[in-house]
């Protein structure tokens, strides 16, 4: 396995030490406070990144207020309920984004926080009690039961609605072949997953840092990001 140091070493000078390095990184909220995310919230983040993906991502911003009142604020049992004829208007709607496999995704992850709040309370209940050491496989999760929630729609997710995470970003992904790693340039085969997780959890255990953390410094020790943080 390889040493964290660095790649953290790299990021300090980079960012100009620790007070310049650490308004790049934001830690994730505690578990306990990231379990009570509310299921509405989680869909909501769910669609934004969805319609976000290989699109203008201010446009969807501009657009939000249409979408939460469009989408009933994004209480899944109201979502999971609406009808062919719904969901064509829906999708002919100006004041969204007019993508029709897009808006379909929204009941779909509705049923699929409602399956996973059946057994577990809540979707964030859920994500809350997998363990940080098998991120991956929390991914494969919503890419095997949600809908178009693969390659990186789902760490996104995670990592807004509070969940510890790492995101395989062109920098991030640089810096873990800088230190050695084997991967693709862009790793989404299970081995190179696998590779990438192993190394995440030796330097967890390692540094004592979140997931989040080491992740951010990753992304901070290569490219072009030498400008201040938005």
């Amino acid at each position: 396995m390889f040493d964290f140091a660095p790649i953290l070493s790299q990021a300090l000078l980079r960012k100009g030490g620790e007070r310049g390095l650490e308004p790049w990184i934001k830690e994730p909220p505690s578990a306990h406070k990231f379990k009570h995310t509310p299921n509405d919230r989680v869909l909501a983040t769910m669609t934004k990144c969805v319609f976000q993906a290989g699109f203008v991502w201010r446009v969807i911003e501009n657009k939000w207020p249409a979408f939460e009142k469009t989408f009933f604020n994004f209480d899944p049992q109201s979502l999971i309920l609406l009808s062919p004829e719904q969901l064509d208007r829906i999708s002919s709607d100006n004041r969204i984004v007019r993508n029709r496999q897009k808006v379909m995704s929204v009941p779909q992850n509705a049923a699929y926080i409602a399956d996973v709040s059946a057994e577990h309370k809540s979707f964030a209940n859920f994500a809350a009690q997998w363990p940080e050491n098998d991120f991956i496989g929390l991914c494969r999760h919503m890419k095997k039961f949600g809908c178009r929630l693969g390659g990186l729609s789902g760490p996104r997710i995670l990592r807004k609605i509070g969940k510890d995470s790492f995101i395989l970003t062109k920098d991030v992904v640089t810096a873990l072949k800088a230190a050695g790693l084997e991967i693709a340039d862009a790793p989404t085969s299970r081995s190179d997953l696998i590779k990438v997780q192993n190394s995440f959890n030796h330097w967890r255990e390692q540094t004592g840092y979140s997931l989040t953390r080491l992740s951010k410094i990753c992304a901070c020790s290569i490219g072009k990001n030498f400008t201040e943080p938005v």
